[in-house]
Order: structure tokens, then sequence, then C-alpha cells
């Protein structure tokens, strides 16, 4: 599955790269891609492996906000 969330708090390229990789450490996410400029993430899953709740979460632990679209 493949689906986008908007990301709120980030403010560099830093920030960007801390989001994608606290999503790709997530177990059962195949991809995280995150666009700074459009505070926009992109994952795809596996949802048979990971909910969008645990992905919700690791943006949070990473010290950002997010939500799917």
């Amino acid at each position: 599955m493949k689906k986008n969330m908007q990301i709120s708090g980030m403010n560099c390229a830093h920030c960007a790269a801390k989001v994608e990789k606290a999503l790709s450490d997530v177990p059962g996410v195949k991809k995280a891609k995150v666009d700074l400029k459009k505070a926009r993430g992109t994952v795809k899953f596996d949802e048979s492996q990971v909910t969008e709740a645990a992905l919700v979460n690791a943006v949070t632990e990473a010290g950002y906000q997010g939500v799917f679209e």
C-alpha cells in the first residue's frame, strides 16, 4: 500500500531526513520519501505488517506531527 502523509514541524533538510529515517526504520515499510517544501511524505508499506497508527507514532517519536491524507 502507498499513502501520503502531511507532516508538520519540519523546517530544514535534517528534519526531513530524520522523519524519512524514522518511517523507514518501521518494520513493514518498503520505502519512505519526505518532501520538506511540500511538508508531505509518501510511505509504501505492507499493511499486514504495520498499521497507519504505528507510522504516525514513528513521526511523533521523531518530534513531528503526521497525519494520513
